[in-house]
């Protein structure tokens, strides 16, 4: 009985098409990733910047006041400063600051 040989993929093959596929993507959806990822920082960084420096809640439970599909946004904390920042990693990030009198408030965004 004959056995089919397998045909093995090199790795960097396989690397290569994917980085190929991941440039495509960026190339077609690219500036529309960037702006959805920043609307939704800049959300993200004054609901959570309210949350912890307003009404007192730790930051982890800030995450459940988000909207469904923001996931991927992460939350850090300047505690002396009174600053959280949202980020979509390596594609967008804002933060917000809590001012006496103003209450949280976005920083600009660069470019």
């Amino acid at each position: 009985m004959a056995t089919a040989k397998r045909r093995h993929v090199p790795w960097l093959s396989l690397v290569l098409g994917l980085i190929a596929a991941i440039i495509v993507v960026w190339w077609l959806f690219g500036a529309n990733a960037r702006a959805y990822a920043q609307a939704g920082t800049g959300y993200a960084a004054k609901t959570a910047c309210s949350c912890r420096h307003i009404s007192g809640r730790e930051l982890g439970d800030c995450d459940e006041d988000f909207l469904p599909g923001m996931g991927l946004i992460m939350l850090s904390e300047d505690a002396e400063e009174r600053r959280v920042t949202a980020r979509v990693p390596l594609i967008a990030s804002t933060t917000a600051q809590y001012r006496k009198g103003f209450g949280c408030v976005l920083e600009p965004w660069e470019g």
